[in-house]
């Protein structure tokens, strides 16, 4: 990584490779899955020392739900240990904290503690953490078409008046900007229903690194490919250096 070169504002991360690294090691799933929580602290840390604004995490898909029933449960179980274990340390240490997917299609208390840990959070500007659970982008795009339709029927808007904007404001990561670098773990080559509006125009990079040994110097190997790429965006490369001229 370019010690001078541009940093990525806004990173997003599809968190893959517990299960297989728990695998490698004889052990349960679940032992993977701490292990990549702790991966994710490593991460936010860096990327707040890196000066990264913003860190999206793919945490759980509107898939995953479809997995062993006990591993499903287990990792709710961790996901509410998780909130209350690592919120308080992330508003100390500045991080802002925002959840985004179907938040309906998990329990009461979970939500609550979802709801307090946005609220204790919400005024921090150091790094902006957006989870993604019980997410698809496939789902996002409906959630976001739905909402417009009912806009429409309502008489609140005409369909005239939607364009990309407006179509953008009602997903679920509306407010910021789209992901200037996509990483993937794991080895696996495919973004699997993640983010698929706001990663038009992402750079992406697909790392070998299992979730729960991506430290620093893989971040640096990503955010170096990043950095070695010219983003033209649908222009020629002479327009953007006529452009930046």
């Amino acid at each position: 990584m370019k010690s001078d070169g541009d940093i990525p504002a806004h990173v997003a991360i599809v968190m893959d490779g517990n299960g297989r690294w728990a695998k490698q090691r004889r052990r349960p799933r679940t032992f993977g899955h701490q292990a990549g929580l702790k991966a994710l602290r490593r991460i936010v840390e860096y990327c707040g020392r890196l000066g990264v604004a913003e860190l999206t995490v793919f945490a759980f898909s509107s898939e995953n739900w479809k997995r062993p029933k006990k591993e499903v449960s287990r990792l709710m179980e961790l996901f509410m240990r998780a909130l209350d274990k690592e919120t308080r340390e992330l508003h100390e240490n500045g991080v802002r904290v925002r959840f985004i997917g179907d938040l309906e299609a998990f329990s009461p208390e979970l939500r609550e503690k979802v709801r307090q840990a946005e609220q204790l959070t919400a005024n921090n500007d150091r790094l902006k953490l957006n989870v993604a659970a019980s997410y698809g982008g496939r789902w996002d795009i409906v959630h976001a078409a739905r909402e417009l339709a009912r806009d429409v029927a309502s008489g609140r808007i005409q369909p005239g008046q939607i364009d990309e904007d407006l179509f953008a404001s009602r997903l679920e990561l509306s407010g910021s900007r789209d992901p200037d670098l996509f990483i993937r773990t794991g080895g696996e080559m495919r973004v699997s229903n993640f983010l698929l509006w706001q990663g038009a125009y992402s750079e992406l990079f697909f790392s070998p690194v299992l979730w729960p040994d991506f430290g620093p110097e893989a971040m640096d190997e990503a955010i170096a490919a990043y950095q070695s790429r010219e983003r033209r965006f649908g222009l020629t490369g002479e327009q953007l250096r006529q452009k930046s001229a």
